[in-house]
């Protein structure tokens, strides 16, 4: 080694009830050179972050429970207020309710 140190990776916390989404999206992102945790549900998210500090959060809306994506990216916002968190939803075609927090004050509520 000539003494630099390497780079840091950048750390995405991936969280999906759908197995085959976790498992083809954390491939993908490990292959582009990011360290990935990934979780199956909000509790399984919640005990990773107690080692796991990520730089970004992939959260599917709705898992277990309906609020579940809600409720874990406002716990994850309230301990890490400058993470980016992308919710993944498939409220449409789960539901047929169009999903668009389009307001400022719907923004507001998730933290958009």
């Amino acid at each position: 080694m000539n003494g630099t140190a390497m780079p840091e990776q950048t750390r995405i916390l991936i969280v999906d009830d759908d197995e085959d989404f976790l498992f083809q999206h954390r491939i993908q992102l490990e292959n582009a050179g990011f360290k990935v945790e990934a979780a199956g549900s909000r509790t399984q998210a919640e005990q990773a972050i107690s080692s796991f500090t990520p730089d970004l959060a992939i959260l599917d809306l709705m898992m277990e429970h309906h609020d579940d994506g809600f409720v874990l990216s406002h716990h994850l916002k309230r301990r890490f207020p400058n993470l980016p968190v992308i919710l993944v939803t498939a409220v449409t075609s789960e539901t047929g309710l169009v999903f668009d927090p389009a307001s400022p004050e719907e923004r507001s509520w998730i933290g958009a």
